[in-house]
């Protein structure tokens, strides 16, 4: 039996999931889990770099302990957030988290330096305080010790990558999130780098998904207890999600559903018009240079932020709570699981009052439930109210974008794909279906893990292409129609 890993980790926690093929079908096992969570460094949020890497190694070494050793092992993480290395491959700067502050205002900095519609028209990136190219501008601002110190820079998933292999290695799907990238050239826009006064040797050559990388460290290897080939999938996590669809025609809108709703289409080419940078929509990069032309929503991170908090767990640890207010004393302190919330919601089915799911101003505030309740045409006073009006305008903001989508792509829908675990939502499946009046279907899953070991299958020659994978992928996991 030959196995794959791969290694999924997003905002919240990672997992390690090891894949293999059986009787035409795709078997899928978790073998391990990990919180991920932000520290608190010199006045930023940041990833404890340190810590990813230690859980990294954790879940590799639990395949030896289960006997299931992996041929090859995939990562892929979150987008946009980088950490720099010196010419020791030491780090020298911190791993800052995008949900950080420091980005506010650095879009004038960016803008001082070139058009934002020069820049959407070379890079096709919907404009997000947390690109990476702020973040850089902040940075540059801030502490230019440090990119001065830097001679390169690596995504989340590529310092991964280099713990594990000791190869610094940009990958093009990761890449294209921060806004760097030219859309239709695929590979670093230099004219655009050059104007912000960043070092080019701090980029390296952009590799696409299948690469293989080498075998791991002799200190991995003792730390693990075995060897394996480092491949590059996807390493963006929604680069990998959007492989696993199993949609049945092009007239699919897909939305990969968890902390953020990513809700789009696959196109072979950019859509980089006026129109596309009015309406916000991202040109991301894809596996076989396939673009991703869609919209960023805030997603499920509205709701689990809201149920942290009336839990009494702040979003950040060691940040003071500011609201004042307790919602009737949170139903008088009861403890809330996802489904506690969910009935709720669906108790209070009259309640009216929307939100604009898709603006900023959810992002990172001090206090959720206060956002909602300051930003809604109606205010929510209960938790049901509260839970309805976030369900509800999550639903509505779905319809709308894809009323915009199919006016930018000249296209009609006909169904919505979801995926990921926001998949097994069934009350916001439900709303989503009245909502944009489509077919919805549901799953799978573990569309991010799945779509990593689809480039994982490819590259050893057990799948032929994505065609042969995503079939694979409707013979080996339910998908529910709403």
């Amino acid at each position: 039996m030959t196995y794959h890993l791969a290694i999924d980790i997003g905002a919240s926690s990672g997992r390690h999931i090891l894949g293999h093929l059986e009787d035409g079908k795709m078997i899928l096992e978790e073998v391990f889990r990990f919180d991920n969570s932000q520290i608190r460094k010199d006045g930023h949020d940041c990833w404890d770099h340190q810590a990813l890497a230690r859980s990294v190694l954790q879940g590799i070494a639990k395949c030896k302990e289960i006997g299931k050793i992996p041929a090859t092992i995939g990562i892929d993480t979150w987008g946009v957030d980088f950490i720099l290395l010196d010419e020791q491959g030491l780090p020298c700067s911190e791993m800052v988290a995008y949900r950080d502050a420091r980005t506010e205002g650095a879009d004038a900095l960016v803008d001082a330096a070139i058009s934002a519609d020069e820049l959407y028209a070379r890079c096709g990136i919907q404009k997000m305080l947390f690109n990476t190219i702020y973040q850089l501008a902040a940075l540059k601002k801030e502490h230019p010790e440090q990119i001065e110190k830097a001679q390169r820079l690596l995504m989340v998933p590529e310092y991964l990558n280099f713990v594990l292999t000791g190869k610094m290695a940009n990958e093009y799907t990761n890449a294209t999130t921060g806004n760097l990238v030219n859309a239709r050239a695929k590979d670093w826009d230099w004219e655009v780098i050059d104007k912000l006064g960043l070092p080019r040797r701090i980029f390296g050559k952009l590799e696409v998904p299948g690469t293989t990388l080498g075998g791991l460290t002799s200190a991995v290897q003792a730390t693990v207890g075995f060897d394996a080939q480092v491949v590059l999938p996807a390493t963006h996590d929604t680069g990998s999600a959007f492989l696993a669809v199993p949609a049945r025609d092009d007239q699919a809108v897909y939305i990969s559903s968890g902390t953020w709703s990513l809700l789009g289409v696959e196109n072979a080419e950019p859509i980089t018009s006026p129109e596309a940078k009015a309406a916000n929509f991202t040109n991301e990069g894809g596996a076989w240079y396939r673009f991703r032309f869609l919209k960023n929503i805030m997603g499920l991170w509205m709701i689990q932020s809201i149920r942290r908090e009336l839990n009494g767990v702040d979003y950040v640890e060691g940040k003071e709570k500011t609201a004042t207010w307790t919602l009737a004393d949170y139903e008088n302190g009861k403890k809330y699981s996802f489904a506690n919330l969910e009935n709720a919601a669906k108790a209070a089915t009259s309640f009216a009052g929307r939100v604009s799911a898709n603006d900023t101003r959810f992002l990172a505030p001090a206090s959720m439930i206060a956002e909602v309740q300051a930003a809604a045409d109606v205010k929510p006073a209960t938790v049901g109210e509260l839970m309805q009006c976030v369900y509800a305008s999550l639903a509505d903001c779905y319809a709308k974008m894809i009323q915009n989508l199919a006016q930018l792509t000249g296209k009609t829908y006909t169904s919505v794909n979801i995926v990921g675990g926001g998949s097994k939502d069934g009350y916001l499946n439900k709303l989503t279906a009245e909502a944009t009046g489509l077919e919805v279907f549901a799953g799978p899953t573990e569309g991010t893990a799945i779509g990593n070991l689809i480039v994982q299958f490819i590259a050893a020659g057990e799948l032929a292409d994505l065609a042969d994978a995503r079939a694979c992928v409707s013979r080996s996991f339910d998908v529910t129609k709403v």
